[in-house]
């Protein structure tokens, strides 16, 4: 399908089949995953290659200020690289899209979720540069109904992600799915110093006392608003302006 013709498409199944709950004006945050496999030829360096000295070039050219690559180091479906985007516009994504080629067999496939910033974090917050040892963390939520993933959203801009940044849960971005897989979900991305560091923070924001108080409010827990939770462990790429 013309590149063109399916940006418009999903915009137009966008508006018609569910309504975003997040304004507008939020910024577009493309996760791309390349599938990868280990190959005698080297397929995740030719990959990785193809990243670094030509993709991460056209992002640029297109203006895209806000980019990363990480390789999956606990999770499934190793091995891939995940490319995270942040757009100002669909137009400014298909100009990536359309700029760049790849050459056969530099990866098994590709696919792609296309995710609205929340209220609660409209953009991108990049990390300061970090440690060696610093690691990312993606999750993803998917709920029963568009209905219960609304209230997951409201909870993470009515008082979550605030927990979330005063016990060293720091966030890269918080995004509603527009396009992707096990729809109706919302996905993130944390940074941490060290694995370490993940672990204890993870313990402090469960003894909250705020996020205590947030998850028992009638209406709101877990098995009311989110059916299943799925996360992978990530590091970044060598080229990864984000690191």
């Amino acid at each position: 399908m013309n590149r063109r013709l399916f940006l418009s498409s999903a915009a137009a199944l966008g508006a018609s089949a569910y309504e975003p709950t997040q304004k507008r004006s939020n910024s577009l945050i493309e996760l791309r995953y390349y599938q990868l496999r280990n190959t005698v030829d080297g397929m995740p360096q030719k990959l990785n290659e193809f990243l670094a000295n030509r993709q991460l070039q056209a992002l640029r050219r297109a203006g895209v200020k806000k980019i990363g690559f990480f390789a999956n180091v606990i999770g499934m479906n190793s091995p891939y690289v995940l490319q995270v985007s942040e757009y100002q516009s669909l137009g400014q994504m298909e100009e990536v899209w359309a700029g760049t080629g790849q050459e056969a067999g530099d990866y098994v496939r590709v696919e792609t979720s296309l995710l609205r910033g929340f209220d609660g974090l409209p953009g991108m917050e990049v990390p300061p540069a970090g440690a060696a040892g610093r690691v990312f963390e993606l999750r993803t939520y998917e709920s029963n109904t568009f209905q219960s993933l609304g209230k997951k959203i409201g909870m993470f801009n009515n008082g979550e992600i605030a927990v979330f940044r005063k016990t060293g849960l720091n966030p890269l971005f918080f995004g509603e799915t527009l396009i992707g897989r096990n729809m109706p979900n919302l996905t993130y991305m944390l940074w941490y110093d060290s694995l370490a560091a993940r672990e204890g923070n993870w313990r402090k924001f469960i003894a909250h006392p705020d996020w205590q108080k947030l998850k028992n409010t009638p209406g709101l827990s877990d098995g009311e608003v989110v059916s299943n939770i799925s996360n992978a462990v990530l590091m970044a790429t060598a080229y990864s302006p984000i690191r």
